[in-house]
This record gives structure tokens, C-alpha cells and sequence, in this order.
């Protein structure tokens, strides 16, 4: 299996004056991430707003991604939910239209709506088996669950799809570390968030990439292929230039 690595951006939702999608300008935004050079695109996520838009909306734009894509980086579509039954719908659709990657947050709703780590293992359980594809689990802070290290380490090695997380919580860089050390092989691809605020540090504690905003994915993407050359002062450097 193909490992993904570098810089996987989030693609934003361009919402014309009244709150309607604006689709050409959506189809530009797609177009300005390739040009960059991203490794992958990741739509549909917590970045795009995906909480202001309906089913219908969903559609829109996943179709829309691929469509505007067409095979020139892989395409990660997040379909996050607190439904078991819908996250798996949601990842079987991305699937079939040629998504590479699905990435969900652990089920929550509201602010006290959580469940324990048993029922989160249910639920990524029921996802991994509607799909072939891999999964990238998002350690958020907005969904207000904790996700410890040893815990996405077990996800890893008991459900072969989950070969990602994505880690934007506070101390990103030293539950990375112990990620990659607890989980080893069985999570290749573990990607720190939060517009790459932490990268270097993040990078020396062995995360593989990282998962921005869409604003300076050029840059971004220079830093981690100069940091994986072993270039790591220049990619130093230029993390603290932009910082």
C-alpha cells in the first residue's frame, strides 16, 4: 500500500455573498493546491466549514474535487460524524467517486456528548469495515475527546485501515513521539495539523507530514521535502522565517 506523505492541505469552502457554494471559485481554490504541488487535498474537513453545509452541499463538492482534480493529487474526504452508520456511508461514497483516504474525528456531539474508548472502537470498527481505503483518525481539539497515545497506537495495530493520525492537540510534538514509538510500523503515517505551527518540532519527533490550511502549501511543502532530504537547517530556517 502507497503511504502518503508531505503536505496534504485542507481545501476551503468558497461560499458566494448569500451563503451559496461558489463553485467556480471552489474549482480555482482546488486548482491553486495542485499548482503548489501538494502531495493530496484534504475536503470536507473541520477548515472547509463542514458543519454550515447540508447533504446536497456534500455532494456538491465532493463531486466537484474529483471532478476539478481529476487524478492530479489524491484526494482525502473527511466524513466525520457521530452516527456509526453515517460516517460509514460517508466513507464508502468517497470511496467509490476514487477518495484515497477518509479522515475522521472520534464520534462526539455537543459539548458533553462523548463516549468512552470501547464505543470509539466500535465506531472505527463499523467504518474500516464498509471500506478498503485507509483511514486517518483526527485527534481534534473541538471534538473534546481525548485521544492518548497508547489509545491510537492499539487502533493501529487492531484495524489494518487506520494507518494515519492526524495530531493537532496541545503537546502535539511529544504525543507524536510517543506515537510513532508505541504504535511503530503499524501507523506509517502519523501528520501533525493545526496550520503546521509545531512542524519542525513535529518533524523530529517522526511525524511524516502535515496537514495545514490552504494558505502556503508551497512553503509548507518545501519545508518537509527539505526536512525528509536531511536538510534540516535550511528547513528550519525557513519554518522560523514564516512563523
Amino acid at each position: 500500500m502507497y503511504i502518503l506523505s508531505g503536505v496534504m492541505p485542507i481545501a476551503p469552502t468558497i461560499f458566494a455573498a448569500d451563503e451559496s457554494l461558489d463553485l467556480p471559485g471552489q474549482r480555482r481554490a482546488l486548482d491553486f493546491m495542485v499548482d503548489a504541488g501538494v502531495d493530496a487535498i484534504c475536503i470536507l474537513a473541520n477548515y472547509s466549514e463542514q458543519f454550515s453545509l447540508n447533504d446536497r452541499e456534500r455532494g456538491t463538492l465532493q463531486e466537484l474535487a474529483f471532478d476539478q482534480v481529476a487524478g492530479r493529487t489524491p484526494i482525502i474526504v473527511t466524513t466525520s460524524h457521530y452516527s456509526a452508520r453515517i460516517a460509514a456511508e460517508r466513507s464508502l461514497q468517497a470511496e467509490r467517486l476514487g477518495a484515497s483516504m477518509v479522515m475522521l474525528m472520534p464520534p462526539y456531539h455537543g459539548a458533553t456528548l462523548r463516549v468512552n474508548e470501547a464505543e470509539m472502537t466500535r465506531f472505527f470498527e463499523t467504518v474500516a469495515g464498509a471500506i478498503s481505503i485507509p483511514i486517518m483518525i483526527q485527534d481534534a481539539p473541538m471534538s473534546g475527546t481525548t485521544l492518548t497515545a497508547t489509545y491510537l497506537a492499539h487502533l493501529a495495530r487492531t484495524i489494518p485501515n487506520v494507518r494515519y493520525a492526524k495530531v493537532e492537540s496541545a503537546g502535539a510534538a511529544a504525543k507524536l513521539r510517543q506515537l510513532v514509538d508505541l504504535a511503530g510500523d503499524a501507523l506509517p503515517g502519523p501528520f501533525d495539523g493545526e496550520e503546521s505551527i509545531t512542524l519542525i518540532p513535529d518533524l523530529e519527533a517522526g511525524a511524516t507530514g502535515t496537514m495545514p490550511s490552504a494558505m502556503i502549501p508551497d512553503v509548507l511543502g518545501e519545508i518537509v521535502r527539505r526536512w525528509h532530504a536531511g536538510d534540516h537547517e535550511a528547513a528550519t530556517g525557513i519554518w522560523e522565517d514564516w512563523l
